[in-house]
């Protein structure tokens, strides 16, 4: 785990902050090729420079949202972006993750795409890069 992503979920209560360390080690473990940083000021992991999966402090809680979540038909990810693909969960405890549902959307995320990495360039047009 990237030390400024450390630093992230060092900054959270200690609940929270048990919920980002859970996930980015779920993360890290299972996207092993991508690259982390903290990007609008939170976690996010890229492959091939298009954002993939990330977490954020909200009122609702923690929210693990990835970007292409819409297209991996998942119960897990409930709350569905209203402008383009993503797709979250939000969770209040450590004990509500549930590793296994993880790692099988971080495998849809690397199998299922949308192209995020050009949409400036494409002027808000997103297409996918991944079925």
């Amino acid at each position: 785990m990237s030390s400024e992503i450390q630093q992230y979920n060092s900054s959270q209560t200690e609940s929270d902050h048990e919920i980002c360390s859970r996930l980015a080690e779920i993360i890290d473990e299972n996207l092993s090729n991508a690259e982390s940083k903290i990007w609008h000021a939170h976690p996010v992991w890229f492959l091939e420079e298009n954002p993939i999966v990330g977490y954020s402090k909200q009122k609702k809680g923690i929210r693990l949202m990835f970007w292409s979540g819409k297209s991996f038909n998942e119960d897990l990810l409930n709350v569905h972006g209203e402008k383009f693909q993503d797709a979250s969960v939000f969770y209040n405890d450590a004990s509500e993750i549930n590793e296994e549902d993880i790692k099988r959307c971080l495998k849809k995320s690397e199998k299922i795409q949308w192209d995020y990495k050009n949409l400036i360039k494409r002027k808000g047009e997103l297409i996918q890069i991944k079925i």
